[in-house]
């Protein structure tokens, strides 16, 4: 492991991008990613992909992130 991709505690830090935002995160999974940038994934009115692909909310908590991923997260919006 690169001296850069550690944090404190042995936390690996990892290079993320979010909705196209670079950002360096210890997040491991991709719900406390979620709760780390403001979104609040208990209420999750919102979708979310990892690198493209579609992750139902059902397996947030499980879904593990890794170094690189882009995270995409979008609400709906009501009107027409």
């Amino acid at each position: 492991m690169r001296p850069e991709s550690l944090a404190c505690a042995g936390t690996a830090v990892l290079a993320l991008s979010v909705n196209g935002e670079s950002l360096r995160s210890a997040a491991g999974t991709l719900h406390e990613l979620l709760a780390e940038c403001g979104f609040d994934p208990v209420r999750g009115e919102f979708a979310c992909a990892v690198n493209g692909s579609f992750v139902p909310r059902a397996q947030w908590a499980a879904r593990l992130l890794a170094d690189g991923d882009c995270v995409d997260v979008v609400a709906p919006v009501v009107g027409g």
